[in-house]
């Protein structure tokens, strides 16, 4: 056969195809980066600002069962009716187009409903969707002779971003309300222009409406080429939290600047003078949040010592020993022959039997387990936390990682008795799941809604770690130790067949504020410990450990092995939730 010739016409359209595709790809390109680039410029539309999208939940909420006050769109805080506003307009950002990860831009709080009035604007990091809120108000006061809202009498200019640094995109100002006589300023505004903002910008508060608050959660830190003092911007909170605390956190940021003669801005907050709490959720509003966003708590693949249920621990050999005893007690499946009460005075506790039971306890029983439900205010009853306790009745050893290299420490880390929890933050406002709360060992963190992992609906997921039952919001290796130096306690996290459904698997035990329509079992008022105590000496296997690496890093290890938490020295069983500090507290910030 002959060879085929391309013609000059075909080509010539071959290669007007290839450019075509070329300068589609091309396009695409650019408007991909375009979309992803931050604007340099502030007082820029929502739809243009570094953080434009408002984050979602996967699904649309329910609609929840009827209340009295529960996500009904406002909240009345006694004088006051407060709105939850989570729709903004950008105004001003720094270093937007320099260290994009370590940008923050400020916001302008949109859609007020009529007749309410900000308090001030709102900052983010950037980098994600906008997941914040700021309160707004209106006067609800009909019997005082003051008005619980007021226009500030001036502003006071703290901190303009142009200081000769030249690290800013656009000059930012930022102004503080000055409050007549017997009010309080509760946020700033910041703007692009020189010129002192309106009056009718944002109100203040009467004094006995508000309540102390405190800067947490460092934001943005500008330095000056000229003073060295740093501007830094802060997130706020209510000094006053926990189940009992009336302070309501406005969402709002603080700052402290050097133009402030040294003095931290004065930072407050809202306080709720409602006795009657009525933004919080009834039992059935409670039992369809638990439905609906109940997470699903996953065992490593490896795990051997699960979870089981109160009942199944009582039921399968768990003894109740008390000082000077030899023989322990059989303990009733609800508790009810358990010491309750008073506080852990270390004269009785829970033990495995001697028997062939103490291996069948060790393993738990992951069938029978649930979660333990305690339904309690946050920030002024303005949210509601749902603490998710589990139980497990053993807690296995620990496994150090050293680089590479793992080293198994026998018996550290065992306990008998494990409880972990994980909390559910929800807006009293509208039913919305705002942040998680995982607990860790002695710490934990708080995780907000748009940094989750979602599964089925708006049901979120739970990783516990291999044998410590640690909670996590991913899977993976989390050290315990220093992750920067690849040395500490391992806690492995992965998704395996092994899980407990929270949304179904539940018990509510506790929720004080409805009063006896929830009655808390037996056990939960048992105050001591739920294993006993064996010490021994743990630093002998980790010495030996150490003393197997090499020079170079026997002093660096030995130094971060040294600021583990020594709950690894023995074992000693953990006291029940109740017990705990943030059972009437808020958790850890």
């Amino acid at each position: 056969m002959g060879k085929t010739h391309i013609q000059f016409p075909e080509l010539w359209l071959i290669i007007l195809t290839i450019l075509i595709i070329l300068i589609i790809f091309m396009v695409e390109r650019v408007v991909k980066r375009l979309l992803r680039r931050q604007p340099i410029l502030g007082n820029t539309s929502m739809d243009s600002s570094p953080s434009s999208a408002t984050f979602l939940l996967p699904a649309s909420l329910p609609k929840w069962p009827k209340g009295q006050g529960f996500a009904t769109g406002t909240i009345n805080l006694g004088e006051l009716e407060v709105a939850q506003i989570n729709r903004f307009e950008f105004i001003w950002g720094s270093h937007l187009s320099h260290d994009k990860k370590k940008s923050v831009s400020f916001y302008k709080p949109l859609r007020i409903p009529e007749g309410f009035f900000s308090f001030g604007y709102y900052c983010q990091l950037n980098g994600k969707p906008l997941n914040g809120y700021v309160l707004v108000a209106k006067d609800a006061s009909h019997e005082h002779n003051l008005p619980a809202l007021m226009m500030p009498v001036d502003y006071t200019l703290v901190w303009i971003s142009d200081d000769g640094m030249g690290t800013y995109d656009q000059r930012g100002y930022f102004w503080l309300p000055q409050s007549p006589s017997g009010y309080k300023a509760l946020g700033f505004i910041v703007t692009t222009k020189p010129d002192k903002p309106s009056s009718a910008e944002v109100r203040c508060v009467r004094e006995d409406l508000v309540d102390d608050g405190e800067a947490c959660g460092l934001l943005l830190e500008m330095v000056s080429k000229f003073n060295k003092i740093p501007f830094k911007v802060f997130k706020t909170r209510p000094c006053d939290r926990g189940m009992f605390g009336k302070g309501v956190s406005v969402g709002s940021f603080c700052c402290t600047s050097p133009w402030f003669l040294g003095e931290e801005m004065p930072v407050v907050c809202l306080k709720n003078k409602d006795p009657n709490r009525q933004g919080m959720p009834n039992l059935d509003q409670i039992h369809a949040l638990i439905n609906h966003y109940g997470p699903t708590i996953y065992f490593h693949p490896k795990e051997i010592y699960f979870p089981s249920s109160v009942s199944w621990f009582f039921k399968n050999g768990a003894l109740l020993f008390k000082e000077g005893q030899s023989i322990g007690e059989p303990i009733d499946p609800e508790g009810t022959n358990l010491p309750a009460g008073g506080e852990n005075d270390k004269k009785c506790w829970i033990d495995f039997p001697a028997d062939d039971r103490r291996e069948v306890l060790k393993r738990g029983n992951l069938n029978s387990a649930e979660v333990y439900v305690h339904v309690k205010p946050a920030l002024g009853s303005t949210f509601t936390d749902l603490a998710m306790w589990y139980f497990s009745p053993f807690n296995g050893p620990a496994t150090l990682k050293i680089g590479p290299t793992n080293f198994s420490l026998g018996r550290t880390g065992e306990h008998i008795g494990d409880w972990e929890h994980f909390t559910l933050r929800i807006s009293n406002f509208t039913g919305e799941l705002h942040c998680v709360y995982f607990s860790q060992h002695s710490g934990g963190e708080w995780v907000s809604a748009c940094d989750l992992e979602f599964i089925d609906w708006n049901r979120t997921v739970v990783y516990a770690s291999k044998h410590g039952h640690a909670c996590y919001p991913r899977p993976g290796t989390y050290l315990q130790g220093s992750s920067s130096l690849g040395i500490g306690i391992r806690n492995d996290c992965a998704r395996s067949k092994f899980f407990i459904d929270s949304s179904t698997k539940y018990r509510i035990v506790a929720a004080e504020y409805l009063g006896e329509e929830v009655i808390e079992p037996c056990w939960l008022q048992f105050m001591n410990q739920w294993g006993p105590k064996i010490v021994y000496n743990s630093k002998k296997e980790l010495d030996k450990v150490i003393k197997r690496l090499p020079l170079m890093i026997r002093r660096t290890t030995s130094n971060v092995v040294g600021k583990i938490p020594f709950e690894l020295s023995g074992q000693e069983g953990p006291t029940g939730p109740k017990e705990k500090n943030n059972w009437f507290g808020d958790e850890r910030w």
